[in-house]
Order: C-alpha cells, then structure tokens, then sequence
C-alpha cells in the first residue's frame, strides 16, 4: 500500500460512512504476566453507543496514521512456515459464521501472548467489515460515476492496547457541594496510542493484495520483530532510518569519507528529484522508487563524484550490505534537514542548501563558511559586514 491507498481507508472511518461498513467488533481483554484472556465478547459493532464508536474510530484511524517504513510498514506473509497467520486471516475473513471468526481471531491472539508478556492488562480489537471506493468521481454534468459503481474489498482490522490505572485525582461535587478524592479504579484504555496493529488484507491499485499485510508499530522505526516474524509470520523489514545508514554506508565505501558539500548536496537534489517527479504521476503502482546499484552509481556520477561506476557501487553493495541486488527506497533516502554539530555552534540546514556551506582553512584556523542572501541580525543589531 501506498501512503494514498492508506488515506483514502483511513479518512472513510467515520459514523453512518457508506463506504466503509464495520459489521462486527470482538473485544478481547488480557491480563498482565500471564497472557490469559480475563474477558471476551462480540457484537455487531453498530449495536455500540454512539459515544463508543467515536472512541473506536479515533483507534482504528490510529492504526493507520504514521510515515511508511517508520510506523507504517508493508509485510510479505512467508511461505515456508506452518500455523501461518494468513491463511488464519484468510480463513477468518471469509466465515460465514460470527463464532468461527472470533474462533480464528483467537488463535491470533494466543500467537500474540505466546511471544510476550507485558506488565500491565492489554485489549485486543478486531474488526471485520467491508470497504467500498468509487472506481471514478462523480460526473457532474452527466451525473456518472461515483457510488454507481465501486471497487469492494472485505477486511480485518486489528488493534492492540495498554491499559492506565486511573490516577488520584480530587473532584468538586456539585450536589453536595464538597470537594471529595476520585475513588475510581477501573483501568482506562488507552486508545490514543496503540501498541500495535494491522490491516489485512493490504490494498494495491484498488484491489485487495492477501499476500500482503499492514502493519502498524507504536513507536516509529522501532518494528516489533517478534510481532512480524512469530506473530504475523511475515518476512523480515528494514526501516527507513536503517536503510538510509546502509545508504551512508555505502556512499562512504565508494567515495571516502571527506566529500565536497556541493556534491552531497547534488546527491539528495538527484534523489529527491525522483521522488518528486514520482509523486506527480497520477497512476503510479508504488509509493517511491526503488535505486539499486545502478541507479546509485548513476546518480553520483551527475552529482559529480569522480572515477565512480556501477561496478565500483555494486563491489560496495556486496561490502556493505552483502546483497548486490538490494533496492533502496529513494524517500528514506533524503532527510528532511541536516544538522551540522560544532562545539560553538549546532546548526540545521535543508539538504539542497548543504551546497552553501563551506568548510575552510582561514589564517590557520577552521571556519565554517555559510553563503548567505540576507542581512543577519542578533538580539536587535545588524551584523556589521567585513571583507575577508
């Protein structure tokens, strides 16, 4: 799924939305340590009350809110493993019976447990439902298109959450008209920030992808590995922050480690050129583009590294990262801004500026020099300008 396949699910979880329809929802609570499921129970999920279902919407857009490869991942299901949890999903998804979906839901739910144990109570939620996108905007002169016929795909949803012990706090009682502690010990879900999730199946030019799946961590770039691997049975990931280290790695092994700010920059300039000319196209297939060896070596050639070729980029694969076929995603690859650390001074620059920054020898002493196009001012003052 691309970032726009995954906004276009994710704005349509709202109250009385005919293009997502939630049939059934199953609750399963857990307890602390032990894993043991304390409280279970479904129901068709518009028999909530409104208030509820807010709540429960606000969570499951949650689940799919985060930048891709950081909090929001695309899992290949792997095939060499018994007990694989997508024919569980696949099975579950197709039930004719509510008991026999919770019942697959259950066996995910003991994978979950079977590999952690957490110091508090957690949920568990599962949704089951139908998601529904028009093939084409309406035609407003014509008045075709738009519900008149729709994409239709059937889907779980799944979140994971922790729970809070309520904390003392004091309350004013307008009745009695006194101040009184809250004596309250219920524990609160917190659905603000789930733990973990996933979407099945994965969404790809409208149309559902089963070998694929979506999955959401708490924390970004911190994937839960045992989740993906033993839980969700899927193929290892590499995250956005460890593929642009493999990047740096690699640029380092080919150019050395002193390079010119100018060529740097061309670098992410070339890179972000792709992504962007990319994300003008309407129909593309993938969210990014993909750069091996090749691509790369192109790349620094026109940014102006010298005595650089695919052979020499591709020995650097194969030094690096032990796989000359390894693709990198070319939004992993441009940060958003680079922080140059001094002990005078910290300073944060925009890559395609980078060029602008000079490092020099000067009465032999090392200076930074940063090419400017404006007046600088300090507390109130303006700089009074020397010629070097």
């Amino acid at each position: 799924m691309n970032k726009k396949d995954i906004a276009a699910i994710r704005k349509q979880f709202k109250l009385n939305n005919h293009l997502l329809e939630i049939r059934e929802i199953l609750i399963v609570y857990v307890k602390k340590e032990t894993g043991e499921i304390y409280h279970q129970f479904c129901l068709p999920f518009g028999m909530l009350d409104q208030e509820t279902q807010e709540l429960f919407l606000a969570n499951f857009k949650k689940v799919l809110t985060g930048q891709l490869d950081s909090k929001l991942f695309n899992l290949k299901f792997r095939r060499d493993v018994e007990d694989n949890t997508q024919t569980i999903l696949y099975e579950g998804l197709h039930e004719t019976l509510s008991e026999d979906w919770q019942e697959n839901m259950l066996q995910v739910v003991e994978k979950m447990y079977a590999h952690s144990a957490y110091e508090f109570d957690t949920m568990v939620t599962f949704i089951r439902g139908e998601y529904r996108k028009p093939t084409k905007k309406r035609d407003l002169e014509s008045e075709l298109g738009g519900d008149d016929e729709v994409y239709s795909s059937e889907f779980i949803l799944c979140s994971q959450n922790k729970t809070d012990q309520p904390k003392k706090t004091l309350l004013f009682d307008y009745v009695q008209k006194e101040f009184r502690p809250n004596n309250a010990v219920d524990p609160i879900i917190n659905l603000a920030a789930p733990l973990s999730g996933f979407l099945f199946p994965a969404f790809i030019d409208n149309a559902a992808d089963v070998n694929h799946i979506l999955y959401y961590a708490g924390k970004a770039n911190q994937p839960d590995e045992v989740f993906i691997e033993e839980v969700l049975t899927c193929e290892e990931i590499i995250t956005a922050v460890e593929d642009k280290e493999i990047f740096e790695h690699v640029l380092k092994n080919v150019i050395g480690d002193e390079i010119d700010s100018k060529v740097i920059s061309n670098v992410y300039e070339e890179i972000d050129k792709l992504v962007q000319e990319n994300e003008e196209e309407e129909d593309r297939e993938t969210d990014t583009p993909m750069l091996d060896y090749q691509d790369i070596g192109r790349i620094l050639k026109v940014s102006g590294v010298e005595d650089v070729d695919s052979a020499k980029v591709e020995h650097a694969f194969k030094e690096v990262i032990d796989d000359e076929k390894h693709e990198f995603k070319a939004s992993s690859l441009v940060p958003k801004s680079i922080k140059i650390n001094t002990n005078l001074a910290n300073l944060s620059i925009n890559p395609k500026d980078l060029k602008n920054v000079k490092y020099i020898m000067y009465q032999g002493k090392r200076c930074l020099l940063l090419e400017i196009d404006e007046d600088v001012e300090i507390e109130g003052f303006r700089l009074e300008t020397e010629t070097l």
